[in-house]
């Protein structure tokens, strides 16, 4: 696959249907943000074509047209791709686990916590990028898919609880499609079970409800914690999909030429 530039892409329309809850918004973001790379197996008239963000992966197009390895640019990613795309994942990485999804939609009113004394809970401004710029690294992913702390900072679509000048936990739209919103969030370890998370995901709905979209959550059937909070804040099922997280790509055997006598 090679990087191609968003004005040599194709009429997108039969590729990446708009307007559909759930990680179908992140062709949509890349479009609109510019955050993330346009992938192709061959410049013109492309047979297969992918978008990437923030180690997320959509895969669409004619998988017999792929040589051997040539996805192995997706190493330890999670991929989103029809079923014909199976068998080539599983020839180009040491291992490919599926991963069943569940996608949520906003339908119902949260309730909300009564406020902490000493938290402040407020829609993120450029400003606070020092701040997100501070959670530690394994909540860093909260803000890959805007580019960094800066980007989502600045984005006006994400909401934060705040202890002074600590941020104590973030839900933001984490792909902006034209029509739904698929939001995460993410709460320091030592202050879960507050309800910051709950109040975080409400301003936001409510932010996404103004633009006249609405809110969409995906998570693993396995994350209980995050299907409880999404009950919690009004979100309820809309449908279940797999997507499949893969390893490293497997090594490609070379074979030697044979030296002339």
């Amino acid at each position: 696959m090679i990087e191609i530039a968003p004005q040599q892409l194709p009429a997108l329309s039969r590729w990446f249907p708009t307007g559909s809850p759930g990680p179908g918004a992140l062709a949509e973001h890349v479009l609109t943000t510019g955050s993330g790379v346009w992938w192709a197996d061959r410049p013109d008239r492309p047979r297969v074509l992918a978008v990437t963000c923030a180690d997320h992966v959509l895969l669409r197009g004619d998988p017999s047209a792929l040589a051997p390895g040539t996805l192995s640019r997706f190493a330890n990613q999670y991929v989103e791709a029809p079923a014909r795309f199976w068998p080539s994942l599983g020839a180009s990485f040491e291992r490919v686990d599926p991963w069943e999804r569940m996608v949520y939609v906003h339908q119902a009113r949260a309730l909300l916590p009564r406020p902490l004394r000493g938290v402040t809970v407020r829609r993120l401004v450029p400003g606070d990028a020092p701040a997100l710029a501070q959670l530690h690294s394994e909540n860093a992913w909260i803000h890959a898919s805007w580019g960094g702390p800066a980007g989502l900072a600045a984005s006006g679509h994400g909401w934060a609880a705040f202890a002074k000048d600590r941020i104590l936990s973030v839900a933001c739209t984490y792909f902006l499609g034209s029509a739904y919103e698929d939001i995460a969030v993410v709460t320091v370890p030592d202050r879960r079970r507050e309800h910051l998370a709950l109040a975080c995901v409400a301003g936001l709905t409510a932010d996404i409800r103004g633009r006249g979209r609405a809110a969409s959550w995906c998570c693993s059937r396995d994350n209980r914690p995050s299907r409880l909070l999404a009950w919690s804040a009004g979100f309820r099922l809309s449908r279940e999909y797999v997507h499949h997280v893969t390893g490293r790509a497997r090594a490609r055997t070379v074979r030697a030429s044979p030296v002339p006598a």
